[in-house]
């Protein structure tokens, strides 16, 4: 379609805004794109699509919103067109992005708006300009490689990608790689690198922003810095991403796994909180740990995790009841350091305090380390326990309270019972996170990450795995934050209310609330996260230039 003739649309647009004759909200997008066909490509999926059902549902499982429309981009510059058809819209069209629709909460729901696929994008538009995608780059500026890749591409597929060409990857991981780069840089990205390397939105140079007017913008720390730092993190509310420039390491071969156990709490924080604090080479590479009933993992250690070749006695844990604690830490090598990996192993342990006997040490690949959680998925989709209801809570808890939270959460709320999922626990190093992001983290040096990935069962015959029963406890857990005054915060965040989300960012709501009116005015992006009210009236009518 020629410029000619989305000029001619445009005309028609402003004539029927002018004589009044009624249009649909995805009417009015698909004429001001052109008819369904889109600029440069790009094309709606409408009502009833597979499209849409996919796209009204997310895998949280708890809430559904059906879109009127699903736009296939071919580009940023698709993405631009179609957000600036919504912004000049007389009802300002909503539209959100959603890569692998991987949020629990409906984030990237837009019940009545447009959602935009960006799954699909890069490759769309490296066909259409006969490229290849971008390779790795080494940069004698910022000391190291860099590769840029489209906002809807998931982890994944870039690790793939840089392994490939350079033996190269990114430096800080989430702990599931199929997610969109857009969509954890639009959070924070965190595993159990974070402590040495920060968030993976510590770890990225450079991106372009469509934003709510349907700019193109490029920004970094020195270019256009607040959209950029307030981007990352920012929850979708400030723009799309289309572009992300993420800092490359060389990537090590293969990697020493271990698990230890505590029953001493105290123990257990005291060591997490020694190992991200040591620097250099001599330390582990990945930090994490988690919660578990002690009957549960006596009765499933060895068959979630180790092979019968390594063999580990359990005796001391057979007359132990209530809550254990995992330590979860790797160690990185190569054939240059394989030869002294057992005894730099031995010396970091030997400054732990976990349970005698209780030490469990794999060897693998890089890769398989990583994609670890993707075989755990692959084994419950063929059981038909991954499509199901994910009541996720995560928090953000200050480790000054953090053994209060163990007190009353895991020896109390929960009744040391770890029912329906994993419940990740490790610290993190506030310095390693950049103060000028969206994320809203507790004011202290050392803060730890809760996650209680949990699972509901439809028909499990254990209610306490009910839909229901997780989600009451979540509540229950958040009500005893509030009331201990335990200072957490909630980490993929859920709020119900604006007055919620402006307790939520606290001393930091005003320039959020700043930015947000300064580069999505009408308040049409991401509206599924529900942090801002209804959005302002519409933008002046176009002046049309002189023929």
């Amino acid at each position: 379609m020629t410029w000619c003739s989305v000029f001619m649309v445009f005309l028609i647009y402003c004539l029927i805004l002018t004589v009044g004759l009624p249009v649909e909200p995805a009417d009015e997008v698909a004429m001001r794109l052109g008819g369904g066909g889109g600029v440069g490509g790009g094309w709606f999926s409408v009502q009833p699509s597979d499209d849409v059902v996919e796209a009204s549902r997310d895998f949280g499982g708890l809430k559904q919103g059906e879109p009127l429309a699903v736009f296939h981009p071919r580009g940023a510059g698709d993405v631009a067109a179609l957000v600036r058809a919504a912004y000049g819209s007389e009802r300002g069209i909503r539209v959100s992005a959603r890569g692998h629709g991987h949020s629990i909460s409906g984030q990237a729901q837009v019940p009545g708006g447009v959602v935009v696929d960006m799954s699909h994008g890069w490759r769309a538009e490296a066909a259409g300009r006969a490229a290849a995608r971008a390779l790795p780059v080494y940069s004698p500026a910022l000391g190291g490689h860099y590769i840029d890749v489209w906002g809807g591409e998931l982890w994944i597929d870039v690790l793939n990608w840089t392994l490939a060409h350079g033996e190269l990857a990114p430096r800080s991981w989430t702990d599931y790689l199929y997610l969109s780069v857009g969509g954890t840089l639009s959070n924070a990205g965190i595993s159990g690198q974070a402590f040495h390397h920060g968030p993976q939105i510590s770890n990225v140079y450079e991106l372009d922003v469509v934003t709510g007017k349907g700019e193109v913008v490029t920004c970094s720390e020195a270019i256009n810095p607040d959209l950029f730092f307030g981007a990352l993190g920012g929850l979708g509310q400030l723009g799309i991403i289309t572009r992300a420039r993420i800092a490359l390491e060389p990537a090590p071969h293969r990697v020493r796994w271990i698990r230890a156990l505590y029953s001493n709490f105290t123990e257990f924080a005291a060591d997490q909180e020694r190992l991200i604090s040591q620097h250099g080479g001599r330390r582990f590479d990945y930090v994490e740990g988690f919660v578990v009933a002690a009957e549960g993992l006596i009765n499933n250690w060895r068959s979630s995790f180790f092979s019968p070749q390594n063999p580990v006695k359990l005796s001391s844990l057979k007359h132990r009841s209530g809550v254990l604690y995992c330590l979860e830490v790797t160690k990185n090598y190569d054939d240059s350091t394989a030869g002294t990996i057992d005894q730099e192993v031995e010396v970091l342990l030997g400054e732990l305090s976990f349970i005698p006997g209780t030490v469990f040490t794999t060897d693998l690949p890089y890769v398989d380390f990583l994609d670890r959680v993707h075989k755990a998925e692959l084994k419950l989709r063929g059981k038909g326990m991954w499509e199901v209801p994910h009541p996720w809570l995560n928090l953000f808890v200050p480790a000054s309270r953090i053994a209060d939270f163990d007190r009353g959460v895991f020896r109390g709320v929960l009744g040391s019972r770890t029912a329906g999922g994993p419940i990740l626990i490790y610290p993190m190093n506030k310095q390693k996170w950049d103060p000028r992001s969206s994320v809203v983290t507790p004011e202290e040096d050392v803060f730890y990450l809760v996650a209680f990935l949990r699972s509901a069962v439809p028909g499990a015959a254990d209610p306490a795995q009910s839909l229901e029963s997780l989600a009451r406890q979540n509540q229950q857990i958040l009500d005893f934050c509030d009331e201990a005054g335990i200072g957490a915060k909630q980490y993929l965040p859920n709020h119900k209310a604006q007055r919620e989300w402006e307790a939520h960012f606290g001393a930091r709501w005003a320039r959020f609330a700043r930015l947000k009116a300064e580069f999505d005015p009408r308040a049409m992006l991401a509206t599924g996260q529900g942090i801002f009210d209804s959005p302002p009236p519409p933008p002046p009518p176009p002046v049309l230039a002189d023929a």
